[in-house]
Parts: structure tokens; C-alpha cells; sequence
């Protein structure tokens, strides 16, 4: 029985039940213990070329963020700001809860610093909340599918970035793991030599390093750890993240049927325009998703008199 070839990371579907076949009608049919080994072997590595694996899972991860519009969710951040020993100078801590309005999120602040908002600030809070879904309700037919296609087209801006994953990195099948009693696969990249990223938001994946947590039962990304590998500049340079910040992404199932975000860790040193150096570690904890949509038809406090 001559031996099939593995497949590549470069193969469709016809070449992989090709090769199955080829195991299969040797032998009269009769499927022997040599065989059955090809076949697990052959299986097995298809299931884990890491760049099949990671870009199923990137498919995955956009048709959740899609169907995040169903949802309302509440956020909490705490921010420390450190000294040059690293030594925490200050804490910010808020917490907030995002609303779909009218297919739009809406981010609204309910504590800050641990404490919920005065009666004054929940006021304040409530009017920004009424001035935006009036705003919302008064659009005309044209003005809203205006809208709703530059949603949708900064919506596939950041599939394209995240698309560029697999011909910008270098990745590597490190094996089985698990992520909360969930069974993962574990992926780890380093960008290519002398790759070039189609997109400007791609060009700075090619300053990280890191590891994919992927779930096998829904190839969703469980857990993600990245690193820089040189400095990372926004706006004309006037906002740098240094070489070394690490970062640590984690989501979590909701309603058995999606993926969504659990937890961002952030630590890293930078500077904010020509003078101001930052040292500081970000943490954001998402928590509470509901299936809740909520439109511009919501009603709202009472507009005011245009007399007053």
C-alpha cells in the first residue's frame, strides 16, 4: 500500500477527500490496522495546520461580531498609572454598560471609582442618552442607510486587518490545551521576514509577537497573548506604545451560541505627544450580555421647549 501525502497548509477540500479515498480502496475494501493509522494521522494533521486553524477561527470571530448588535453588555475598567520604579501613582476605576441604538453602540457610565453616579451625573448621563436617540429617530431613509453602510464598511476595514494574520505571520501548531475546562488548540506566530501588510491597520501586527488559545468545538479565539516587538506609533507619532507592552485577551460563550469579550489585560510603558511618558496597566472586564436590542423608537424624556 503505497502511503498518501500529508496535506499542506495549501490544500481545498477535493484534495483532502482525494487523499481519504486512496487509504480507503486499497486492500479489497477491507480497511486494515495500517490504514486506519494513515487515516488519524492524515486527519490529524489537517485539524491542526495552524493556518487553517487560524483563519476559520478569524471567519468565526466576525460572524459573532455581527450578531453582537443583539446585545447589551456592561464594562468595567481600572486603570493604574505607574512611576518610573513602577510603583502605582493613581487608580481610575469605571464602569459603564453599551446599548444598541438603532444598530449603534451607545455607551453610557454608571460608577465611577467604584461608586455609582450622583443624582446630577445620572441626570447628565440620561440627556446624552435622549439627545442621541432623538437624533437617531429624526434621520431620513437616505441619512440611515448612509449610516449603516459606513458601519458595515468599517466592519470588513477590520476583517480585512484581521484577514492579513496568516500571510503576515509565521505560525505554529504547539499543541492541545484547555481554557476554563474548554479543549483549545494553541497557536503561536512571529511575523515573516520581509512581510508587507496590505492594510496601515495591519502594519502593526508585524511589531507582535503571541499565542492563540482557539476552541475546538467552535474555532472561536478563547484566549490571545501578544507582545511588542518594537515601538508602536498612532497619530503622526504623537502617542507610542514601547517595545515589551504584553497583552492578554480572553472571551467566553454566551447563551451557548456566541463569543464574546471577557477580559483585556494591558501592561506597557509609552508617551503621549513630545514630553509626557506613560507607564500603566489597563484591565477591562466585560460581564452581564443580555439579548436586548434596543432601537431609536426608546422612549425618551420629554424634549425641551424651545421657548426656554
Amino acid at each position: 500500500m503505497k502511503l498518501p501525502p500529508l496535506p499542506t497548509c495549501n490544500y481545498g477540500r477535493d484534495t483532502f477527500f482525494h487523499t481519504l479515498r486512496n487509504a480507503t480502496l486499497s486492500s479489497n475494501m477491507r480497511p486494515n490496522r495500517l490504514t486506519l493509522l494513515v487515516l488519524l494521522s492524515v486527519a490529524s494533521a489537517w485539524a491542526q495546520d495552524p493556518y487553517d486553524l487560524v483563519r476559520r477561527s478569524i471567519a468565526q470571530d466576525q460572524l459573532d461580531w455581527v450578531r453582537m448588535k443583539d446585545y447589551t453588555w456592561r464594562a468595567h475598567s481600572i486603570e493604574k498609572h505607574l512611576d518610573s520604579q513602577g510603583k502605582v501613582e493613581s487608580t481610575k476605576r469605571e464602569t459603564w454598560e453599551t446599548l444598541m441604538v438603532d444598530g449603534q453602540p451607545y455607551r453610557r457610565t454608571i460608577e465611577r471609582d467604584g461608586k455609582p453616579l450622583g443624582p446630577e451625573e445620572q441626570r447628565s448621563e440620561q440627556k446624552k442618552l435622549d439627545r442621541e436617540t432623538r437624533r437617531l429617530s429624526s434621520e431620513t431613509p437616505a441619512e440611515k442607510q448612509r449610516r449603516m453602510e459606513e458601519a458595515e464598511k468599517r466592519r470588513r476595514r477590520e476583517f480585512a486587518f484581521l484577514s492579513e494574520i496568516p500571510e503576515l505571520f509565521n505560525l505554529r501548531f504547539e499543541g492541545d490545551s484547555t481554557v476554563d475546562g474548554r479543549s483549545v488548540w494553541v497557536v503561536s506566530g512571529a511575523p515573516r521576514p520581509g512581510a508587507k501588510a496590505k492594510s496601515g491597520d495591519a502594519k502593526m501586527l508585524l511589531k507582535l509577537r503571541g499565542q492563540i488559545w482557539i476552541d475546538k468545538a467552535t474555532y472561536q479565539w478563547a484566549r490571545v497573548e501578544a507582545e511588542t516587538t518594537d515601538t508602536i506609533s498612532w497619530g503622526l507619532f504623537l502617542a507610542r506604545l514601547n517595545s515589551g507592552a504584553k497583552m492578554t485577551f480572553e472571551q467566553t460563550e454566551v447563551n451557548s451560541e456566541l463569543w464574546f469579550p471577557k477580559r483585556l489585560l494591558l501592561t506597557g510603558s509609552g508617551r503621549v505627544g513630545l514630553i509626557k511618558r506613560l507607564a500603566q496597566d489597563v484591565e477591562v472586564e466585560w460581564s452581564n450580555y443580555r439579548k436586548f436590542s434596543v432601537d431609536s423608537k426608546i422612549v425618551t424624556d420629554t424634549a425641551p421647549n424651545p421657548k426656554n
